[in-house]
């Protein structure tokens, strides 16, 4: 048989049910990303609103937008591989100084810690508004107090700081071992009782201030520039 002269199969697009279509409009005009309970009491309908969203990421998976979880809060995203044509738009927002992207990166990866901590590493006192910019743009916050003469308040980051850079969760970013093989870091010059995502920063009472942040402040700096341009 003639392969030119062989019916075609049309294939016609899946019939969105009404309950999708109220997560898809509630999800698109969320100015922040939402969690089930919100989701469910925003529908009038008693609902599986968790398996209407699977059926959603399945029909945009393919799609210039995709619907993601991070944090168990849901959101439409730029699909990752069209990011780069994001970057015809303006954003007037004031970059961050080398001074408050270094003092992210080392709350990411010592949190929870304390001002004076992440002054001793960094190996200089804190610029004014260094913290408090932080804070401001909510990537981190305040978690407790160390139980240390004084009380110093403990910061760590937050999930609007996981939903700005795309991180599912804390542990997804490098470890010492992916940024060493990587060439990012010095991993011989590391104080591996301190470093890593999650772990409790310990007092040491030592002389070696390496800078071995250097390389994760451009990574970070790097996602910055991007949303910037």
């Amino acid at each position: 048989m003639n392969k030119k002269n062989e019916s075609k199969i049309l294939k016609f697009p899946k019939v969105v049910s009404n309950i999708e279509r109220q997560v898809e409009a509630i999800l698109f005009s969320a100015s922040e990303p939402l969690d089930l309970e919100t989701i469910q009491s925003r529908i009038k309908t008693k609902t599986n609103v968790l398996k209407t969203l699977e059926s959603l990421v399945e029909q945009y998976k393919n799609r210039g937008i995709n619907l993601i979880c991070i944090k168990n809060k849901w959101s439409f995203r730029t699909a990752s591989n069209l990011s780069s044509l994001m970057n015809l738009q303006v954003n007037a927002q004031k970059k961050l100084s080398k001074a408050a992207i270094e003092t992210l990166s080392i709350i990411v990866y010592h949190q929870p810690v304390t001002r004076s901590e992440i002054e001793e590493i960094r190996g200089v006192s804190f610029a004014s508004g260094t913290l408090e910019i932080l804070l401001e743009l909510n990537w981190v916050k305040p978690s407790g107090r160390k139980n240390i003469p004084g009380k110093p308040i403990q910061y760590i980051t937050t999930d609007d700081f996981l939903s700005h850079f795309n991180i599912q969760k804390l542990t997804d970013l490098p470890n010492i071992e992916e940024l060493t093989s990587a060439g990012l870091i010095d991993g011989s010059n590391v104080d591996m009782s301190i470093f890593g995502t999650g772990k409790y920063f310990k007092e040491k009472n030592t002389e070696k201030k390496e800078d071995i942040y250097s390389d994760i402040d451009d990574m970070l700096r790097q996602s910055l520039k991007n949303d910037d341009e």
